[in-house]
């Protein structure tokens, strides 16, 4: 779990580097920030070393660059608080540069070669080998350090410290440059990089301490980010809150359309996650085979027998019927497609609030090679629509090799390594919110905005998980929230739901712990 208190804003390399330049042409001079971060760093060290006898011993990793600057700072501090420091350098000192050759400069003890760096006796490794703008896979004495560095730290169970990011790991995109440094604690910068939440850098960071080194909050007028750490702070403002004076009609009618007899508990997974979101009503629209059994399993749940074309057409003039959810259990083929497109294209003309629709699971495989078809009715539509696939849905409703997109220009950022330039390029390509599932559940708009989520446990990953996140967008979505904010906030809800219940969880109880973190959520005292 990342601290509830940090800033939302995500900053990419290139956001961090222009926030750096915006500092530096203010008056602030770089080595100064330079300063500051290397300070930070032996902070940190300090505090994990804080039982151990005065006078322990450090290893500081330096790469060729800034990061090797702030390691060569952090050094300077450790030996003035009285700790045994060796510093080794990739590279040479003549080849260092700027403010990371000013850094070294100001260290006057020894520098080695990595290969020459002893770990056998140190209780701490400080890795500022490569920041977060690493654009290529790390190779020669770096990968020996960084393998030698994490067998280490398997081995001993002795603290290594990343400054900024653990090297290897690409700021942007969370993703491996060939090996990355398995860090315990993580110290950053002004603000946190996509790569710190996204898998599978997440994966590599410890402990990440957000520090403050000198640059002012008002640079981001100019950056203007639009990525952010998954929390109230992004949507707090448009989540439903009851009202003393409200009554049920105030808060929507959600409708879950069901399968066949065979699979009818995804939709009642969904419907009962939508009720408790806090929608005011809320329906299953069932065949009449599946009629019986969620009869038998739903109560304040009501149900609707939705057997035909004209079935579904009459529920649909029903304007208070406000949020759709398809897919959960619905079936995959042209049945369902069908559904899909009558439900996009029903009340097009009608005056708004426009009808906000869920499509998840078979409603977006039932579309699979045929994403632009699916793209034209949601624009055609003009409704709020939330896509929820993971990966594999992702990828089947973008195929490529026989489909429509085979020769179409979005194509490599539909396939890119980047999870948040895949999930921004399917908003943008299907105008709708695009929410790609997994623990670092992205979610993102057509206009590129976008969440990433964080402090998913991994118990969340059980049957019919997605199910009940489907019903909970929808449950929001029906209280008038927009579908970006829902989404995202959905994601949060049902993590926390997840930490809430604990190990052993079935989906069944993800809607049961809602209550208490929606009690805390709007009581102002979580998030």
């Amino acid at each position: 779990m990342l601290a509830s208190n940090l800033p939302a804003e995500l900053l990419s390399t290139s956001e961090m580097a222009l926030a750096d330049g915006l500092t530096i042409s203010s008056g602030i001079p770089a080595a100064t920030l330079m300063e500051h971060a290397g300070a930070a760093v032996a902070r940190a060290v300090t505090r994990l070393l804080a039982n151990r006898p005065l006078g322990g011993r450090i290893a500081v990793f330096c790469g060729p660059g800034n990061n090797g600057g702030d390691g060569f700072v952090a050094a300077r501090y450790l030996r003035a608080d009285g700790f045994d420091v060796r510093v080794g350098l990739l590279g040479s000192l003549q080849d260092l540069k700027g403010d990371a050759a000013h850094a070294a400069r100001a260290w006057s003890d020894p520098v080695s070669s990595f290969d020459d760096l002893s770990l056998d006796d140190a209780d701490c490794a400080i890795a500022a080998i490569f920041g977060a703008g690493l654009t290529r896979d790390v190779e020669g004495p770096a990968r020996e350090a960084i393998l030698r560095l994490n067998e280490w730290t398997k081995r001993t169970r002795k603290p290594t410290v990343a400054v900024d990011i653990p090297s290897g790991i690409d700021g942007s995109t969370g993703q491996v440059r060939g090996l990355a440094v398995q860090a315990s604690e993580t110290v950053t910068f002004f603000r946190l990089k996509p790569g710190h939440l996204l898998l599978p850098g997440a994966m590599h960071c410890g402990e990440i301490h957000l520090v403050d080194i000198g640059i002012p909050d008002s640079v981001l007028a100019e950056i203007a980010p639009a990525t952010f750490i998954n929390g109230p702070a992004v949507w707090g403002k448009h989540f439903p809150r009851p009202r003393l004076d409200g009554h049920k009609y105030d808060r929507g009618h959600a409708v879950v359309l069901s399968g066949s007899l065979a699979h009818t508990g995804a939709a009642r997974l969904a419907a009962r996650s939508a009720l408790r979101s806090g929608a005011g009503l809320v329906t299953v629209a069932t065949p009449s085979d599946a009629l019986p059994a969620h009869a038998a399993a739903l109560t304040a749940i009501m149900t609707r027998v939705v057997d035909s074309d004209e079935d579904f057409a009459e529920l649909l003039a029903d304007r208070r019927k406000n949020a759709i959810v398809m897919g959960p259990g619905l079936g995959v083929g042209a049945r369902t497609r069908s559904l899909v497109l009558e439900a996009l294209q029903s009340g097009a003309d009608a005056p708004e609030p426009a009808r906000a629709i869920v499509l998840d699971a078979d409603a977006l495989t039932s579309f699979a090679g045929e994403p632009m078809r699916l793209a034209q009715a949601v624009r055609n539509s003009s409704k709020p629509v939330v896509m929820t696939p993971h990966d594999g849905e992702f990828a089947h409703l973008f195929a490529t090799k026989e489909g429509e997109l085979r020769d179409h220009p979005s194509v490599a950022q539909l396939t890119s390594p980047s999870k948040l330039t895949r999930a921004r390029a399917g908003a943008a390509l299907m105008g709708a919110v695009l929410l790609l599932k997994g623990a670092d559940t992205v979610v993102a708009d057509p206009q590129g905005h976008a969440t990433i989520g964080h402090g998913a446990p991994p118990w969340l990953a059980t049957a019919g998980s997605g199910d009940v996140l489907a019903g909970m967008i929808g449950g929001l979505l029906a209280q008038s929230m927009p579908a970006f904010e829902a989404a995202s906030a959905a994601v949060w809800l049902h993590a926390a739901a997840a930490r809430e219940f604990g190990p052993g969880l079935i989906s069944e109880d993800l809607p049961e712990c809602l209550p208490p973190v929606l009690r805390r959520l709007i009581a102002g005292t979580d998030g």
